[in-house]
C-alpha cells in the first residue's frame, strides 16, 4: 500500500490527469488499500481464548473484532478488481448490481470505465440498468465513449442504453468520445434509430424546461425560491448558473432570488457559472448586483475558481466594464446633485428677486402718497405730512427688511379735505 509522503508526491500529477485518468487512478489505489488490508488480516495471529483473566479476554475480543464493508463496496471492489467470479457470488446471493457508492458509481459504471467485456455482459445479464446515472447524471454510456471502449459501446447499445442521455454538463455519450470508431458507431446508431437535430436539441432542453416548470409551481404556492437544496446546500440559482439555464436564471431572479445566496462551501452562484464557465449567465448575475469579488469560505472569488483561460479573459473583461458603468453612474450622480443645488440656489434668487421688487414698490407707492399730502399748506397738514414722510423712512425700513407692513392711513378728515 502506498505510504503518505508517497501519496503527496503524486497529487501534482493527479491533478493534471482527466476526469476518467483520475477516476481509474482512484480506483487502483483503493483496490491496493483493499488488498493489502486483507493480507494484513491474513497475517493477524489468532489470539488463543482465555489465559490470562477477565482483562485479557476482553481484549481479545476487541482484537478479533472484523472491519466490514457494505455490499455496495464490496461489489464495487470486486468489479474494480475484474473478479468475475465474486461478481457473480455477490449477483447470485441477491445482492443488486445497480448498489452504488456515494457518487452514485454503479458496478456497470466502473467495469465500462475498465473496458471488462466480461463483467459488463454478466451485469447486463443479472438486470443491471444500462441508463444508471451517477451523481453527475453519467450513466455506462458516456463512460464506455469517452473511453472509446468500441465492444461496450455496441453491447451497451444493444442492451438499450440511451442514446440521448444529457449528463450534467448537458453533454450526451457522442459529445465526449474523441475515438473515430465508436464515435462512427454512435452517430450511425442515432441515424438508425431516426434521431434527428430537433430531437438532440429537445433532449438537451428537457432538463432545463423541467426545472422551469418547478420553479414556477414554486412561485404560484409562494415558496422560497432560495431554499438551500442537497447536501451542499446550493439554490436553484445555483443550479441555474452551473448549468448555463439562462431561461431558468432570468425567471428567479426576476422574482428576487438572491445573487448572492451562498452554499455550504460559501460559493455565489456566480463562483458556480466561473467555475463550468458559463459566460452568458456570469453577465446575467453580475447586471443583477453580483460580485466578481464575493469570496468563499476558502476566500476565493469566482475568478479563482475558474479554470478556463479564456472565460477568465471575458470574466476580467465584464469587471472592467462593470467597474466603468458603477464609475459612469457616480459621475452621473455628483452631476445630478449639482444640478439640484444650482435649481435651489436660482429659486432662492427669483424668491429674493420678487421680495425686492415688491419692497420697491411698495416705497414707491408710500412716496407718491408724501408727495399729495405734502402739498397741503396748513400747519397740521404739514406736521402730517411730516409724520408721514417720517413713517415712510421706517417702514420702508421695514419693507426693505422682508416685511410686508404698510404705514398707517392718515385720519380721515384728512382723506376727506385732499
Amino acid at each position: 500500500m502506498a505510504e503518505h509522503r508517497e501519496l503527496l508526491a503524486e497529487m501534482p500529477a493527479v491533478a493534471r490527469l482527466g476526469t476518467a485518468e483520475r477516476l481509474r487512478h482512484a480506483q487502483r489505489r483503493r483496490a491496493q488499500q483493499l488488498k493489502a488490508w486483507a493480507q494484513a488480516q491474513k497475517e493477524t495471529p489468532a489470539i488463543p481464548r482465555g489465559g490470562g483473566g477477565g482483562g485479557g479476554e476482553r481484549k481479545s475480543r476487541r482484537r478479533r473484532k472484523r472491519v466490514t464493508f457494505p455490499a455496495s463496496v464490496r461489489l464495487l471492489e470486486a468489479a474494480a478488481r475484474h473478479d468475475a467470479e465474486e461478481v457473480r457470488h455477490f449477483l447470485e446471493s441477491g445482492i443488486s448490481p445497480d448498489l452504488c457508492n456515494e457518487d452514485g458509481l454503479t458496478a456497470l459504471h466502473q467495469s465500462c470505465i475498465d473496458d471488462s467485456l466480461p463483467l459488463v455482459r454478466l451485469l447486463l445479464d443479472s438486470g443491471a440498468d444500462a441508463n444508471a446515472r451517477d451523481a453527475e447524471l453519467w450513466t455506462p454510456l458516456h463512460a464506455a465513449a469517452t473511453c472509446g471502449h468500441l465492444r461496450l459501446v455496441q453491447l451497451l447499445i444493444q442492451r438499450g442504453a440511451d442514446l440521448l442521455a444529457v449528463n450534467s454538463d448537458g453533454n450526451m455519450p457522442y459529445d465526449l468520445c474523441e475515438d473515430e470508431a465508436t464515435l462512427d458507431c454512435l452517430e450511425s446508431a442515432m441515424a438508425r434509430q431516426g434521431i434527428t437535430q430537433e430531437r438532440i436539441e429537445e433532449a438537451r432542453a428537457a432538463t432545463e424546461r423541467a426545472m422551469v416548470s418547478e420553479i414556477r409551481e414554486l412561485i404560484r404556492e409562494g415558496k422560497e425560491l432560495d431554499a438551500p437544496r442537497g447536501h451542499h446546500g446550493g439554490t436553484l440559482l445555483h443550479v441555474a448558473a452551473a448549468h448555463g439555464f439562462l431561461e431558468a436564471a432570468e425567471l428567479l431572479l426576476e422574482h428576487r432570488a438572491r445573487p448572492d445566496a451562498r452554499d455550504a462551501d460559501g460559493w455565489q452562484p456566480l463562483h458556480a457559472a466561473a467555475c463550468w464557465g458559463q459566460v452568458p449567465l456570469a453577465e446575467l448575475l453580475v447586471a443583477h448586483g453580483a460580485e466578481l469579488g464575493a469570496k468563499s469560505l476558502l476566500d476565493e472569488t469566482p475568478l479563482d475558481v475558474c479554470g478556463d483561460e479564456e472565460v477568465r479573459a471575458k470574466l476580467l473583461e465584464l469587471k472592467h466594464k462593470r467597474a466603468a458603468v458603477l464609475k459612469c453612474q457616480e459621475r452621473h450622480k455628483g452631476l445630478l446633485q449639482r444640478r439640484t443645488s444650482s435649481a435651489g440656489s436660482r429659486g432662492k434668487v427669483v424668491r429674493r428677486a420678487s421680495l425686492s421688487e415688491r419692497s420697491s414698490r411698495y416705497r414707491r407707492e408710500l412716496q407718491r402718497e408724501a408727495i399729495v399730502w405734502g402739498h397741503l399748506g396748513d400747519s397740521e397738514d404739514d406736521d402730517r405730512a411730516t409724520g408721514v414722510t417720517a413713517t415712510t423712512g421706517v417702514t420702508a425700513t421695514g419693507v426693505t427688511a422682508g416685511t410686508d407692513t404698510r404705514p398707517p392711513l392718515p385720519p380721515a378728515g384728512h382723506r376727506g379735505g385732499a
